[in-house]
Parts: C-alpha cells; sequence; structure tokens
C-alpha cells in the first residue's frame, strides 16, 4: 500500500510517500521545508499568521505531490508548536481543508512513540539493548527507552531549538551568559526526566532529527549533506560534544558558509548544539562512561507517522 505521512513540526514541515511492505517502507519520496511553524509561539501561545501561511503554501504542495504519486492514505500529524498555540483550531481548519484529512495534535507521549518506531524500523540492535532514542525538535525534545520489545518509558519536554534559540540565545554569537542561562534550563529538564525516564539505564543512545543530524555532519567534516553517511553514523560523544561547541560558538554567517548547513537551521543549531551536548554529558556521568558513543538516525517520527496508518 502507498501511504502518505506528514510530521509538521516547530521548525519544519516534513513529506514522506512510500510504499509500505511487510511492516517496512520503500520511499517513493521524501522532502522537508522549514516553515518555522512555531515562531514566537513560546512567547505569545499563538500561531502567528505568516507562520500559518508559510505552512499552508507548503501543504499545499504536499497535496499536490500526493496526488500525483497516488499514495492510497494520507496521515497528518501536528506536534509541539500546534499543541502550545491557543489558535490551533485554526491550523486544523486550513490543513483539513488542503488534504481532505483530520490533521492529529499528538501529545508529546504519542510523539515519542511514533520517533522511536521510526528509528527502531531502520537501525540494526534495537531489539538487542535498552536503547534511549533522543528527538531532538524545535518546540520539544523527546526521551523514549525502549527494546525490540517496544516503549518501556517515554516523556516529552519543552525544550527544543526553536524556544531555547528565541528564550535565551538572542546574540549572534550568543554570549557566555546567554549560554550559561540555557545550559541550566537544560540541566532542569533533564533533572525532570529522570522521574520519568531512567536515563541510567539506557546501553545506547540514537538521536533523531534535523538538529542532531546536522552536527552530526559537522562530527564527520562532510563538505555537503549526505543522508547516506550521517544515517547510522556511531560517534564517540567526545567528538559529538566538540561539534557541538564549534557550532554554538560560530556566528550565523560562519554557519552559513557550512556546505551542509540548511538555511533554514542557521540561527538555531546553536540551541540545538548546545541541547545535545549537555544530554550526551549527562548521560555520560549517569551511565557511568557506559555509553560513550551516539547514533544518529535519518528516520524518525515521520517514519513512525507512515507505519502507523492503518491498512
Amino acid at each position: 500500500m502507498r501511504v502518505a505521512a506528514i510530521d509538521c513540526g516547530t521548525n519544519s514541515i516534513r513529506l514522506l510517500i512510500a510504499d509500505r511492505r511487510e511492516g517496512r517502507l520503500v520511499d517513493v519520496h521524501r522532502e522537508m521545508r522549514v516553515v518555522r511553524l512555531g515562531a514566537g509561539v513560546d512567547a505569545t501561545g499563538m500561531l502567528a499568521p505568516e507562520a500559518l501561511e508559510r505552512t499552508f503554501a507548503a501543504t499545499d504542495d504536499y497535496a499536490e505531490l500526493i496526488r500525483r504519486h497516488g499514495a492510497e492514505k494520507v496521515r497528518f500529524v501536528a506536534t509541539s508548536a500546534t499543541r502550545d498555540a491557543g489558535n490551533r483550531d485554526v491550523f486544523v481548519d486550513g490543513i483539513r481543508a488542503r488534504l481532505g484529512v483530520e490533521p492529529e495534535v499528538v501529545s508529546g507521549a504519542e510523539e515519542a512513540g511514533l520517533s522511536f518506531a521510526g528509528a527502531a524500523s531502520v537501525l540494526p540492535g534495537m531489539d538487542s539493548a535498552s536503547v534511549l532514542v533522543v528527538d531532538l525538535g524545535g518546540g520539544s525534545t523527546e526521551f523514549v527507552l525502549g527494546t525490540g520489545a517496544g516503549v518501556t518509558a517515554a516523556i516529552s519536554t519543552d525544550m527544543g531549538c526553536v524556544r531555547f534559540t528565541e528564550r535565551h540565545l538572542r546574540s549572534d554569537p550568543p554570549t557566555a551568559a546567554q549560554i550559561d542561562a540555557a545550559r541550566a534550563e537544560v540541566d532542569a529538564h533533564l533533572d525532570a526526566v529522570l522521574g520519568t525516564v531512567p536515563l541510567g539505564s539506557a546501553d545506547r543512545v540514537v538521536g533523531v532529527a534535523g538538529s542532531i543530524t546536522t552536527i552530526t555532519a559537522q562530527a564527520l567534516g562532510l563538505a555537503a549533506y549526505d543522508p547516506a553517511r550521517i544515517h547510522g553514523a556511531t560517534l564517540d560523544t567526545a567528538a559529538v560534544a566538540a561539534a557541538c561547541t564549534e557550532l554554538l560558538s560560530m556566528s550565523r554567517a560562519e554557519r552559513a558558509a557550512l556546505g551542509f548547513m540548511h538555511p533554514g537551521r542557521v540561527d538555531v543549531i546553536g540551541a540545538g548544539a548546545l541541547i545535545w551536548r549537555t544530554v550526551l554529558e549527562r548521560l555520560g556521568e549517569l551511565t557511568a562512561g557506559r555509553v560513550a558513543e551516539a547514533t544518529a538516525s535519518e528516520h524518525d517520527i515521520l517514519d513512525g507517522i507512515a507505519l502507523g496508518i492503518e491498512s
């Protein structure tokens, strides 16, 4: 069966059209647009009219692609920015009118489960250890612990690259005081995560979503963004942390000059890097150094959405 899945987050909206065969996905078309739907939501609690326009324009294009490729079933999932917005009904009505399907505004727990399912569907070794999947998005970050049998613990936190850029890292480059304030808030979120997800029991960590794959490109020294090299790349956490520090300390002009950097991530990747670095450092402490590598996955919630479409 040919399916179409759309993941609408705080920073980007992504489309996957795929043929689903025996529980696996064969890509037909995969695309990402940075629309920054969540711009200003952290401060105002509302989706801005211009952000809605950008998202609706991308959805119109996606609707045409879905028709052209003959997808039989369509599923649209919206996450952090839409969860937080007081005017989400405007968004929901606009998507329904364009796609003819009811958009799902999923909870943080549902988002976490979809992210784990997407990563687990393609990475080897997910059934032989306790794996922590971290989905670092624009408005939220999900922590999901599980095995091949499924999710054992999960939580969604209100920290993400867009939210923390707007809240803390407003200078270019960010000041030491801004970085310290952001780091303190990440640590506070991680303290809260530990009440639900026992991070210290993880044997392995997998990071998903655009911030983490972009950081991995930096750690690999790529001249251009290469999904084939990024997906499944397993690197020492020290090397990943060093790449995070480099991106965080750069000006936006320096980041924009990197061949692998998507223009829509230039201003927010510093916050993503700070969050990912802090997570890996805390994880190393909590596991007494047992988790000393991090794996990046190009497959995430978008794949989980597609896999969850009912026949």
